[in-house]
């Protein structure tokens, strides 16, 4: 016993939590305890020190690398071998035309079929993207928006043809679309008929896939779009609390969905902030769910977060040691508590990574889960005077801009951030934020290495994941196939209804897009009946 109760209460709630079978001590030899510091301590309210009580010991974060390029055929055959070297879940990046809706036949899908992603157009390119993967055994995570109800009813297919019932299906849709008006741009419709769609969604799951994440509330682009890190934590945060409102005016119960709830976050260069960052996120979070939007089960007010690291840091000059900054991004996201991570591999300024750089990438966090000690102690930076200042002052920025936002909304945030799409707000902070650190780099206040100091030793060629023009004409072909084979009279049946149920709020989308990919309708048939009905977004010019 110590002389702390508060801390000898929490040993003795974890007692019998289950610990990984390694040494908890250090290089020397010297035990570790699971904790330091003063509390709360980790899995206890606000979970600014981590959401489960024993964090890394009992389990590692899980290791999810992002791939994706080519045929699904080729993609398939990177899922494997990822999982081959010790990959634990499956992370799905897809082509420019599958993020907008359209199919690789498009006139806008001409030179990027398969090159930033894998082409999924029908129900049989989904078939091949997880041939012989036990979808019950994995957890896959797939980043898209505007059309994510379609991509989402395509795995579901899958696993319905494999066996695999609903509930036993695990992993997460990014499905974040109030980011995509506000950094990334890969939207289709309007605002409200995109959220109308991400609600059916999160009742969809939450009746028939207990085990799934419906919405993956994204601050990782906002970063990579050019904001500060309290812009990226307050804008993912307030694009949260929009979608509780927004499923909770849809007549969800809050602690009916938001356990299912899961964020996505950037981690960048400047380690402490990162950390602070983290850590506040979880704070806030906790705090609103459970203050303003009255959630009774302590699983809505955890903030678990999928991390990445910066693929804006990343220079093409010298782009080896990338590997320093990931390792070091990664480290952030450990200290700072992140239940997934993904590191970038050392090429992706210039190319989609090759397999042996996707490899470099895991075995970096490898190393930090298994030689650097990070993983025996939960929240060994907590306490530190300048790790608490940074959480605290996170904390600040961001309720000054939820202030603003609930302002704009007239007391919700959910129409604060319609508001903060309509005027601008969101567009023009990243844009001065992007603004003020090119500035800093261009005079030479900011260094960053290789681009503006110490840029001697760029060796020239490098080896590089090339997509060539044959994949285009394969998946063209490929989806040419698909259309001649299938029953027109069953698709236009299907995409009939799904145009119906966009017309009548009352009726959940979902159902009718499975009817439809079953019958292998494309991706844009259905976004396109879709479209039919809830119209297409035309971005205002903000000067």
């Amino acid at each position: 016993m110590s002389d702390r109760p508060d801390l000898d209460a929490w040993i003795a709630r974890t007692a019998d939590a289950p610990v990984r079978d390694v040494p908890f001590e250090t290089m020397s030899g010297v035990p570790v305890d699971p904790v330091y510091g003063d509390g709360p301590y980790p899995g206890e309210y606000p979970y600014t020190r981590g959401v489960y009580p024993t964090m890394y010991r009992s389990r590692l974060w899980t290791m999810r690398m992002f791939a994706g390029f080519g045929t699904a055929e080729d993609t398939n055959a990177r899922f494997k071998d990822i999982l081959r070297n010790g990959g634990t879940g499956l992370s799905t990046a897809f082509d420019m035309p599958t993020l907008m809706g359209r199919d690789s036949d498009s006139g806008w899908s001409l030179g990027e079929v398969g090159r930033a992603g894998v082409a999924i157009d029908t129900l049989a390119d989904m078939e091949d993207l997880f041939a012989d993967i036990d979808l019950s055994a994995v957890s896959t995570s797939m980043t898209i928006n505007g059309p994510a109800a379609v991509i989402l009813a395509m795995y579901i297919a899958v696993a319905e043809k494999t066996g695999v019932p609903h509930e036993k299906l695990a992993g997460t849709i990014q499905n974040d679309i109030f980011k995509e008006y506000q950094a990334q741009k890969e939207y289709i419709y309007p605002p409200r008929p995109s959220v109308r769609i991400v609600t059916d969604m999160i009742r969809y799951t939450a009746d028939e896939m207990p085990k799934w994440h419906p919405v993956s509330i994204s601050g990782y682009h906002i970063r990579e779009a050019g904001s500060t890190a309290a812009q990226e934590l307050a804008f993912t945060l307030a694009n949260g609390f929009a979608y509780v409102e927004a499923a909770t005016a849809a007549g969800v119960d809050v602690d009916e969905f938001a356990p299912r709830l899961s964020f996505f976050f950037n981690s960048h260069s400047d380690f402490f902030e990162e950390i602070g960052k983290f850590r506040a996120a979880r704070r806030i979070w906790a705090r609103w769910m459970k203050e303003r939007y009255g959630a009774k089960n302590e699983r809505s007010m955890l903030c678990r977060f999928h991390t990445q690291t910066a693929g804006v840091s990343l220079t093409a000059q010298q782009p080896e040691i990338n590997i320093a900054r990931v390792a070091i991004q990664a480290l952030a996201g450990a200290l700072g508590g992140t239940q997934s991570l993904h590191t970038d591999s050392f090429d992706e300024a210039l190319a989609l990574p090759t397999e042996k750089a996707a490899r470099i990438a895991l075995r970096t966090q490898q190393i930090v889960a298994h030689e650097t000690g990070v993983a025996n102690v939960a929240d060994p930076l907590g306490g530190s005077d300048y790790v608490e200042w940074m959480t605290d002052e996170m904390e600040r920025q961001a309720e000054a801009i939820f202030a603003h936002l609930d302002d704009l909304g007239q007391g919700s945030i959910l129409e604060g951030v319609y508001a903060g799409i309509e005027n601008g707000y969101f567009v023009g902070e990243i844009a001065d934020a992007a603004y003020r650190f090119e500035r800093e780099i261009n005079n030479g206040n900011r260094i960053i290495v290789g681009v503006n100091a110490f840029t001697d030793g760029d060796d020239g060629d490098k080896e590089l994941l090339r997509i060539e023009a044959e994949v285009e004409e394969y998946q063209l072909k490929r989806l040419a196939d698909v259309k001649l084979a299938r029953n027109d009279d069953d698709v236009s049946r299907t995409l009939a209804a799904v145009a119906a149920a966009a017309q009548d709020p009352n009726v959940n989308l979902m159902p009718s897009i499975l009817d439809a990919v079953k019958a292998y309708a494309t991706l844009e048939e259905v976004s396109m009946a879709m479209e039919s009905v809830f119209g297409t977004y035309v971005e205002k010019a903000i000067i």
